[in-house]
């Protein structure tokens, strides 16, 4: 039998367990019923006079299977320090909670306040590019320290590296999984979720054994939009998950943006649609996200330093010289350009490495890091 005061609780749990119930029609049945254990206590010919509801679904809730299921996953979570958070638990996402789909509940292992001052979701392509990834890490570079709640979904690319860009710049950051908290997908960022639950944390609506089913995550996406004040898109085609999210945003009445990319780039072509339709404003980095939500004036914004670098030779100075302004060289347009001999490009570019003045890319490309 369980402890009294976990019996609304488990309830809950098990309301989510029942089949054909999401989390709408689930919130209108606890303010019908006036709690969770109501529904499940209630005579099935009160449950078929519920509108919508007929004989099958009505004993959906009278199946033992659900409540066995249920008071396994309140077994899981107190053994494994998760804390479940209902729509009236003061710990629940306050953002969250005005969305007329948000989750009966959430799954939550970390520290961060979920309901913090300022809070901005960073999402775009698992393909990213080089021009995505600096887009990204610079943005979160500048507002190093301001206390902002980075929101990603701990995808590959750009969600990867909003995260550790925020963990690199003393940012909170929470990921949004689309799966339960006893796995992580994908597998390759165990270290990094480590590392966000000592810096932010993970969320879930999925409870334990719940698989990485590929249509759980447009239903993570909508935490993502919700949880947050501003979305920014990096990069993303016109068909990618990052859209997704960033519609669901905009219905919400949040604001979104979007980093613009070259026209005939198709990982930009989703940002490009975003703000030639006017859902997403155009932003270039962290200056044009503070002017758009006001929040200028109140973030600490890192002061930008030019580095006067007056120890370098003359060879690192022509090189330095030739890719200033530039995305990227090859190293062959380098060799022309900067008219060395190879082996001395190859030290030159070794040295300014080093020196963290330009970064190596695939391809024998490089450009001032």
């Amino acid at each position: 039998m369980l402890p009294e005061t976990n019996q609304e609780l488990f309830y809950r749990i098990a309301l989510t367990f029942v089949k054909e119930v999401g989390a709408i029609t689930a919130r209108k049945l606890v303010e019908h019923f006036g709690s969770a254990e109501a529904i499940f206590k209630a005579p099935l010919k009160e449950l078929k006079a519920v509108s919508g509801f007929g004989e099958v679904r009505s004993k959906a809730f009278k199946d033992e299977s659900v409540l066995a299921r249920a008071e396994e996953e309140l077994v899981y979570v107190e053994k494994n320090n998760v804390r479940v958070l209902t729509a009236d638990d003061d710990q629940y996402p306050e953002r969250l909670k005005s969305c007329v789909d948000a989750p009966l509940l959430l799954y939550y292992q970390g520290n961060a306040q979920l309901s913090p001052e300022k809070v901005i979701a960073v999402i775009g392509t698992r393909k990213y590019t080089d021009y995505g990834q600096r887009a990204c890490e610079n943005l979160l570079e500048d507002l190093k320290d301001s206390g902002i709640l980075i929101m990603s979904g701990l995808a590959h690319g750009i969600d990867t590296i909003a995260h550790k860009a925020a963990l690199k710049n003393n940012l909170p950051t929470i990921g949004v999984l689309g799966h339960g908290l006893d796995k992580l997908y994908p597998a390759a960022n165990k270290n990094l979720a480590k590392e966000m639950m000592a810096h932010g944390g993970l969320l879930t609506e999925y409870a334990s054994g719940s698989l990485a089913d590929r249509g759980h995550f447009p239903m993570r996406n909508r935490i993502v939009a919700g949880m947050s004040d501003i979305t920014v898109v990096v990069e993303s085609d016109v068909k990618g998950g990052a859209l997704i999210t960033a519609r669901i945003a905009d219905s919400y009445n949040r604001d979104v943006a979007a980093f613009p990319g070259r026209i005939y780039d198709s990982k930009s072509s989703g940002c490009n649609e975003l703000i030639r339709t006017n859902i997403a404003s155009m932003i270039t980095g962290a200056e044009d996200l503070l002017e758009l939500m006001n929040w200028k004036d109140e973030t600490k914004k890192k002061p930008v330093q030019k580095q006067l670098f007056i120890n370098l030779t003359d060879n690192e100075r022509v090189v330095y010289d030739a890719l200033t302004g530039k995305d990227n060289m090859h190293a062959d347009d380098l060799l022309y350009q900067c008219n060395m001999t190879n082996s001395t490009l190859a030290a030159t570019l070794l040295q300014l490495e080093m020196q963290g003045l330009v970064k190596a890319l695939p391809g024998k490309l490089y450009r001032l890091d």
